[in-house]
């Protein structure tokens, strides 16, 4: 433990204290992740109009850096700065943007807070807000974040939220101002038969998300949910949580100029379990699992194509569009799982192994089969989450509308490999 004292306060643990005991304190983080990744396109897929089945990039997934603190008694401030997804296509210098920024009041001692600002307190699941630096495998269940830069920010609202403990049942209640559809990347005014987001002025989106706690507690202070603890803690949570937003969608109705409105209506349940199996050799387990019932309205889908290495297609009837996209977001249910294992400390010299899987199994009404996209991967612990390596094989479907106004049919699958190097100052 380091400590630097400079009149009243000092830098302990990572923070600058701000008081006697370090009950007031300010705090700074730092992280960057950098894949390397080989990519199997999908079909008719081109970058910059020159035709490619098959590419391998470099890109920056995340840079992110957090400053938050207990600055006052009862008074919290929290932001973080950043950026998602800079590859080769990227415009250049585009620089940080805000995350999040929130201020919070505690009114009842650990029982209840008040905040609002621009912040990932979502309701629906665990990993709707994910710590990104503790993610167990590559990237976090993305699909979890249901609005994901269709109506926010990178998941991030403009919000009021309460959250608290009440004895082990932790919670979160939120009122989110959905930011303008227009806005959001490839938006169409198009009006089809197929359910999308409303482009007229958004009513209040409400969400909430309850877990109760049966082992070691987890602290609430930011919303991000860690994704594995390495065997340090020995936590089992059982959670439930909703979305709902009145009029959030529209679509094409049978009569001429018939335009249906309908709500966002979303649920899900989940379940996680992540402890030491022998705290004499380090070993540990770490499994996570949820339902989620996703009511966007009739045939709604949308693909999630993580950093995208292409920007074209030639293939209109590929409904995964160009690249590395998949239709992960739809209208529907999904069932999804994940499960790593720690091996005993030093396995390899001073680092160790945590090997994983995981499995996003969906069933969306656009689509005549369902989703099977699965995630196989190890990551190399050399110092924690603070420094590691996660080499990582990803397999997906490709849907495509053969006849017009007909359901999609998987016609193959595609791969990507992927090396991600972490560096984590926390």
């Amino acid at each position: 433990m380091s400590a630097f004292t400079a009149g009243a306060q000092k830098i302990q643990d990572g923070k600058l204290w701000l008081n006697e005991d370090g009950s007031n304190y300010f705090k700074v983080t730092l992280i960057s992740q950098v894949w390397i990744r080989n990519t199997d396109m999908n079909p008719g897929t081109t970058i910059n109009g020159y035709a490619k089945n098959n590419y391998t990039d470099i890109g920056i997934r995340r840079a992110r850096l957090q400053a938050y603190g207990q600055i006052a008694d009862r008074v919290f401030i929290y932001s973080q700065i950043g950026m998602n997804n800079f590859n080769f296509l990227s415009d250049r210098k585009a620089g940080f943007f805000i995350h999040d920024i929130t201020g919070e009041y505690e009114v009842v001692r650990k029982q209840l807070s008040l905040g609002a600002g621009l912040t990932a307190w979502n309701g629906l699941t665990r990993f709707s807000a994910p710590s990104v630096g503790s993610i167990m495998g590559l990237d976090a269940p993305l699909f979890e974040q249901t609005t994901n830069d269709v109506t926010d920010q990178f998941l991030r609202k403009l919000s009021v939220y309460a959250k608290g403990k009440l004895g082990q049942l932790d919670y979160r209640l939120v009122m989110s101002s959905p930011m303008a559809v227009q806005k959001s990347n490839g938006y169409s005014a198009a009006l089809t038969e197929y359910s999308t987001y409303s482009p007229m002025p958004a009513k209040m989106q409400w969400q909430g998300y309850f877990q109760w706690q049966f082992l070691d507690q987890e602290t609430n202070t930011t919303p991000y949910a860690t994704g594995t603890y390495l065997g340090t803690k020995r936590v089992f949570n059982i959670g439930a949580g909703f979305q709902y937003q009145p009029d959030a969608m529209w679509r094409k109705g049978t009569a001429i100029n018939d335009t249906i409105t309908t709500p966002m209506r979303h649920f899900a349940v989940d379940a996680f379990y992540d402890a030491p199996l022998n705290a004499s050799t380090g070993t540990a387990i770490s499994a996570y699992a949820t339902y989620v019932h996703l009511d966007h309205g009739q045939g709604y889908i949308r693909n999630q194509a993580t950093m995208n290495p292409a920007n074209g297609s030639t293939q209109p009837s590929v409904l995964n569009g160009a690249g590395n996209g998949y239709p992960s977001f739809g209208n529907g249910s999904l069932w999804y799982g994940q499960v790593g294992y720690k091996f005993k400390n030093n396995l390899i010299g001073s680092t160790t192994l945590m090997p994983y899987a995981s499995l996003q199994h969906a069933s969306y009404d656009r689509l005549a089969n369902k989703i099977n996209y699965y995630e196989l991967g190890t990551s190399w612990l050399l110092k924690g989450h603070t420094s590691k390596l996660t080499f990582a094989y990803q397999n997906r479907p490709v849907y495509e509308t053969l006849t017009p106004g007909a359901k999609a049919i998987q016609t193959e699958r595609k791969n990507s490999f992927v090396v991600q190097y972490q560096v984590f100052l926390n």
